[in-house]
């Protein structure tokens, strides 16, 4: 089941803005992504500062099968990124949308959000991958 409480990029990452004003979101991978990929193996993420653009790409995801880019489903600054998926990137596995997380971002533009896929429409996407 795909959580509804966050936004869904094409490229199978998830924004989740933290509480209504905090102007920070929470970007991961879905479970879809992770199922695609399998064993997750590695894991590169851009330093706390670096800028993000929207759908621009921000990392590289290694699994048993094969190296996959990152993008950004929101545009922003990191604030946090999650150096426990980098150390131990089976977390990414486990729990996509929990531990698993990547970044955190201060949103440069939260009407962002507004061009991303709810829950029901990224589900409809997959269902026909």
């Amino acid at each position: 089941m795909t959580p509804d409480d966050r936004k869904y990029s094409k490229e199978h990452e998830w924004a989740l803005v933290d509480g209504a004003d905090s102007g920070i979101a929470t970007i991961g991978i879905t479970r879809f992504a992770t199922e695609s990929l399998g064993d997750v193996v590695f894991v590169d993420l851009p330093d706390v500062g670096s800028e993000l653009s929207q759908f621009g790409k921000f990392g590289e995801i290694e699994s048993v099968k094969a190296v996959s880019d990152l993008f950004s489903p929101i545009s922003g600054t990191i604030v946090e990124r999650n150096d426990a998926v980098i150390g131990s990137p089976e977390i990414v596995n486990g729990g996509p949308y929990d531990g698993g997380w990547l970044l955190r971002v201060k949103l440069a533009d939260a009407s962002e959000l507004d061009g991303l896929m709810s829950a029901p429409e990224y589900d409809a996407l997959t269902a026909e991958a």
